[in-house]
């Protein structure tokens, strides 16, 4: 078995934390997306809501005080998520750069094998067929 073969499992199981690891950043950018569209709405509803303040009594404009006061509770609760979940996805990112680099460089040194290998074996047959060709140039009784 070549250097080349007694590799590939090593190749192959490197491809596979690769994959997954990238499968695991695409589910955290999702979440991350997610969460960040939950705070945009948030803001926005929170934009929204403060206009028009007009004709409300004092109850019903303590009440929408009150409100706005949980939305923005929310919104600072949320905006700690989205944080939170950068942080996550940046981890996950470095932790895909890493797989990604590992399986790389295993394909490479498996590549170079293989080179060599291909070079070894092509220098192999070139030199069979001199060693044929002087056996062919001889004449016969002589040797």
């Amino acid at each position: 078995m070549t250097r080349s073969e007694r590799l590939q499992p090593a190749v192959d199981q490197a491809e596979r934390r690769e994959q997954e690891a990238l499968q695991r950043l695409v589910e955290q950018q999702q979440r991350l997306a997610y969460v960040q569209q939950q705070l945009d709405e948030l803001e926005r509803y929170r934009e929204e809501y403060g206009l028009g303040v007009g004709g409300l009594t004092v109850s019903a404009l303590l009440n929408r005080q009150q409100f706005v006061e949980r939305i923005d509770q929310a919104i600072v609760q949320q905006g700690r998520e989205v944080e939170r979940q950068r942080r996550l996805t940046e981890t996950t990112r470095l932790q895909w750069l890493q797989a990604h680099a590992r399986e790389k460089a295993l394909d490479s040194v498996v590549g170079r094998y293989r080179t060599q290998e291909q070079q070894s074996e092509q220098r192999q047959e070139q030199a069979e067929i001199d060693e044929r060709m002087q056996h062919r140039r001889r004449p016969v009784g002589s040797a």
